[in-house]
């Protein structure tokens, strides 16, 4: 959950402040406890706001307290020169909140407020209702993990391990445009540390990762294209990848693969499915966004997502459109999180549904495809794309289905059996799909979180491109 500050603007006056502050202090307490009860953590400014000075001195107090969001509360008519004194000291976005208790013009402040910022150029969004109303609650709750998502890019560093992998521009994005719009810095790093550490890593642990592959899901051992020596170098690219994030400070990556490690070490199945997933063979931990392909703009949708959400994000190919069940084949060379096989909080209960299969003619070194269905349920699909060299975020609301053993199998065998799947239903028609959006990858997260991604677009000041079913 977000970080939340809470600073209340009041009256100027010293005898109408002494009249309205019990009244201001009831409904700023109200704010705070629903908040609160909803799991964020709250900073309340140490006064109400009812001079220039303490403006800037509380704004001052709750900036250095490092809040995602500032919530400024209008509960009675306020000075607009407070908000615009408190707006210069906050660094963060803002939210102007209004009560509707007629009993006090706390309408008429926020709206005054909120035409000086406009004037000035300062973003915000408003709000107005009952703290009681848990859809306002939910309201403030998704613009600060907005906000909090979009600051956790500020002084971020990508890993690209590799390079553009076979000629994908949508794939490599600029640098410099990142590090100006996003504040997101990029390592380059060779592929050739993923096979020096793995050869290098420990022979407990690479045996331990498989043993619990072996425990929980199923391994189909061909004597060839995987053995046990196959899916130990693959834990063991997954262990350099541990050793590369902890010592050059990644806070997220991506990984080319293809054609030279899929060729001549092993492919990055394995190691990319447990970078997102939230747990290991050693036990929970937190997911590291990881993108195939080293797909930059597919990794920083992925990291904005998984802000909103907590949870792994899927990445995919948009493979097929099977147009006899108005259902998408999302698939790619088994780098889904293996979470999504059930979505369950069990690695158990989601490995039982995974399938490492010995990998396809595309890859001639070998390794393990991570392959599973994924879950049914609400999703959100999303991807930043560019167009003319602007970022949008193209977003769309859709779910994934399930249906028999017998028709995913049929289903499967259109394409690659051995990958992982997910079987998606699009608001959007196939042909509106297919004529805008922009990349081969799409990215999702289970429910309906396209009010928290319009929220990050409009703090990044980048374009929704919004699929519907119109």
């Amino acid at each position: 959950m977000a970080r939340i500050g809470v600073i209340s603007i009041s009256d100027g006056r010293p005898y109408v402040q002494e009249g309205v502050a019990d009244f201001v202090a009831s409904y700023q307490d109200q704010l705070v406890h629903h908040l609160t009860a909803a799991g964020h953590q709250v900073v309340v400014g140490s006064a109400q706001v009812t001079s220039n000075s303490v403006a800037t001195s509380v704004a001052r107090e709750v900036d250095a307290a490092e809040v995602d969001l500032t919530v400024l509360h209008y509960a009675v008519w306020a000075f607009p020169h407070f908000t615009m004194l408190a707006a210069g000291q906050l660094r963060g976005p803002l939210v102007l909140l209004s009560t509707i208790d007629p009993v006090q013009p706390g309408m008429v402040g926020m709206l005054a407020s909120g035409g000086a910022l406009d004037q000035i150029g300062r973003a915000h969004a408003r709000l107005w209702g009952d703290s009681r109303d848990a859809e306002l609650i939910d309201a403030i709750g998704e613009r600060a993990d907005a906000a909090a998502a979009v600051r956790s890019l500020r002084g971020a560093t990508f890993g690209r391990i590799g390079g553009r992998p076979m000629g994908m521009y949508t794939a490599v994005a600029n640098v410099d445009q990142w590090q100006r719009q996003f504040g997101v810095d990029v390592e380059e790093i060779d592929q050739l540390e993923i096979i020096r550490r793995a050869e290098a890593a420990d022979p407990a642990e690479k045996r331990a990762g498989r043993e619990w592959f072996e425990r929980y899901a199923t391994v189909h051992y061909d004597g060839a294209k995987l053995t046990p020596e196959l899916l130990e170098r693959q834990v063991g690219s997954y262990l350099a990848m541990r050793e590369l994030i902890d010592e050059w400070g990644l806070d997220f990556s991506g990984i080319k693969a293809q054609p030279e490690l899929t060729q001549y070490f092993a492919t990055m199945d394995v190691a990319e499915a447990l970078l997102n997933d939230p747990y290991d063979w050693r036990g929970a931990k937190v997911p590291h966004i990881c993108a195939t392909e080293a797909d930059m703009d597919g990794a920083l949708t992925m990291r904005l997502l998984n802000g909103l959400s907590g949870t792994p994000v899927l990445f995919a190919d948009v493979r097929h459109y099977h147009a006899d069940r108005d259902v998408w084949d999302l698939c790619n060379s088994g780098q889904h999180a293996t979470w999504y096989a059930a979505r369950s909080a069990d690695p158990a209960e989601n490995l039982a549904k995974v399938h490492l299969h010995p990998e396809v003619f595309f890859f001639p070194a070998g390794g393990a495809s991570v392959q599973h269905i994924a879950a049914p349920g609400e999703m959100t699909l999303a991807r930043l794309t560019r167009l003319d060299g602007n970022y949008r975020m193209q977003l769309m609301r859709g779910e994934f289905v399930e249906f028999d053993a017998a028709t995913n199998a049929e289903m499967m065998d259109r394409s690659t059996p051995e990958w992982p799947h997910a079987w998606a239903r699009l608001d959007a028609p196939a042909a509106t799909f297919l004529s805008r959006f922009g990349a081969n990858h799409i990215h999702a997260i289970p429910g309906d979180r396209r009010a928290g991604v319009r929220a990050v677009c409009d703090l990044l000041g980048i374009t929704i491109d919004e699929f519907t079913g119109e």
